[in-house]
C-alpha cells in the first residue's frame, strides 16, 4: 500500500466529513487540512488528533510500517543495509548501498589478498569508495587481523546478520526473479515475511568478466548485499562507479567542486575553457580536453550541480558568478593569450561577461561537447598563423 497522501488523510478528518470538531485547532494546526498535509509528510504524530478515526490509525499504522528492515553492519563505519521503502529510485530514492563484502578464509595465504582490499580506494565526482566489508573464515581469526582491517575504514564480519535473507537458487535468472518477488512484495503489501534484507554470495570463478556481469544485475536488481569470493580492482571500481550512479538521489544531482582542472600539463599556452559543476556537463568537456594536443585549463564555476541551461536559468550561471570565479582562478599570469571560452549555449551571455571580466577576451566555445576536438583544432590553426602559438 503505497504511503497517503494529505488530501487522502483529509477526508477521514472531522472537516472533510463536516462534523463535530472540524478545524477545532486542537492538534496545534488552523486546520484539518494543515494537520493532514503535516502528516503525510510525517512532521507530526498522528495522537495530536484526538479526533482521528481508528479506521486512519490503522490504515496509517500500515503504511508508515518500514517496507524493508534495516540492519546496521558497523556503528562506527556508519555502514547500513536494507531500509529501502521504493522499488525505483525516481519513485522517492533508494536509502542505503548495496554492501559489497570480501570473504577472507585465514585458513590459506591470504596476506596478499587482503593488502590489495585494504590499499584499493577510487575517488569519483569528490567521494572516495573502498570495499564495505570483509567476511572472515577460518581459523586463524585474530583482534590483530580485525584490528587490522578496522584502521582501514572497512567492516571486519565474522558471521553475516541473522535478519540477512540468503538468495541461493540453481541459476542466475532465477535469483535475479527472487530478488524482484522478495522486493516487490516487500514494497507493495510490507509483509513481514519478505522485510528482510537480501544478499547474493558470489563463489570464485575464472571469469571475471561474468562475474562482474552478474553481480552489476543483482546490484540494479536488487540485492542489499553481495558477497564475493573473488578480488578484482578493475572490477570493483565499475562496479563501485555503477553503485555511486544508482544511489545517486536523483533530485540531487551529482556535482563536482568547484575549482580550476588543469589538463595535459598546461603552460603559458594553455586555452581556458569554462563551464557549470554539473558532474555530467564537466566529465564531457574533461574528456575532450584530455584528447587534444594542447593544455588547457577548466574553470568550472559554483551552479548548484545544474546543468549551463539550467543553471542560467535559475540564475546559478550570472556575470557576476563568472567574474568571481575567473578572479579566483589566478590564470591571467599563467597563460600569453587572455582569453576564456564559455559554453556555446550562453552565446547571449558574452558581451555581459566581458563587462565584468576586461582582462580577458570572451569567446565562444560548441554547444555540444563532442564538438569541441575540431573546433580546438580549428583555434590551434588560427593561433599558429597568427603567431600565437
Amino acid at each position: 500500500m503505497a504511503e497517503l497522501s494529505g488530501l487522502q488523510i483529509f477526508k477521514y478528518l472531522p472537516a472533510a466529513k463536516k462534523e463535530e470538531h472540524s478545524n477545532c485547532k486542537a492538534c496545534g494546526f488552523p486546520t484539518c487540512m494543515s494537520f493532514a498535509l503535516k502528516l503525510a509528510k510525517n512532521e507530526v504524530e498522528i495522537e495530536k488528533c484526538p479526533y482521528v478515526p481508528d479506521e486512519l490509525k490503522g490504515i496509517f499504522s500500515h503504511t508508515m510500517k518500514k517496507a524493508q528492515k534495516e540492519i546496521v553492519l558497523s556503528k562506527k563505519n556508519n555502514l547500513k543495509i536494507g531500509g529501502e521503502e521504493v522499488l525505483f529510485r525516481h519513485d522517492k530514492t533508494f536509502i542505503n548501498p548495496t554492501v559489497f563484502c570480501v570473504v577472507i578464509d585465514t585458513d590459506t595465504p591470504y596476506e596478499s589478498k587482503l593488502k590489495r582490499i585494504l590499499d584499493f580506494e577510487i575517488t569519483r565526482i569528490n567521494e572516495n569508495f573502498k570495499i564495505d566489508a570483509v567476511l572472515l573464515k577460518g581459523s586463524n581469526i585474530t583482534f590483530e587481523l580485525i584490528n587490522k582491517i578496522e584502521s582501514k575504514g572497512i567492516t571486519a564480519i565474522q558471521e553475516l546478520p541473522k535478519d540477512l535473507m540468503k538468495v541461493d537458487e540453481d541459476s542466475f535468472g532465477k535469483n535475479i526473479e527472487k530478488l524482484t518477488l522478495i522486493r516487490r512484495t516487500a514494497i507493495k503489501t510490507k509483509a513481514e515475511e519478505f522485510s528482510n534484507p537480501t544478499y547474493v554470495y558470489l563463489k570464485s570463478q575464472n571469469n571475471l568478466y561474468d562475474l562482474c556481469a552478474k553481480a552489476s544485475y543483482y546490484l540494479c536488481k536488487y540485492a542489499n548485499m553481495i558477497v564475493f569470493e573473488d578480488f578484482d580492482e578493475s572490477m570493483f571500481a565499475s562496479l563501485l562507479t555503477l553503485r555511486q550512479n544508482i544511489f545517486t538521489d536523483p533530485q540531487k544531482p551529482l556535482q563536482i567542486e568547484p575549482k580550476v582542472y588543469e589538463f595535459n600539463n598546461p603552460d603559458e599556452n594553455a586555452l581556458i575553457f569554462l563551464t557549470t559543476n554539473f558532474a555530467l556537463t564537466y566529465f564531457s568537456v574533461a574528456n575532450e580536453l584530455e584528447s587534444i594536443d594542447r593544455g588547457a585549463y577548466l574553470i568550472v564555476t559554483p551552479s548548484d550541480g545544474m546543468s549551463v541551461l539550467t543553471a542560467w536559468s535559475a540564475e546559478k550561471f550570472t556575470a557576476n558568478i563568472v567574474s568571481k570565479a575567473v578572479k579566483d582562478s589566478n590564470l591571467y599570469d599563467k597563460v600569453k593569450i587572455k582569453r576564456i571560452f564559455i559554453p556555446g549555449l550562453l552565446s547571449d551571455m558574452q558581451n555581459e561577461i566581458q563587462e565584468v571580466v576586461p582582462d580577458f577576451e570572451i569567446c565562444i566555445s560548441t554547444t555540444e561537447a563532442c564538438m569541441m576536438k575540431d573546433f580546438i583544432k580549428k583555434i590551434n590553426e588560427q593561433d599558429r598563423e597568427n603567431g600565437l602559438y
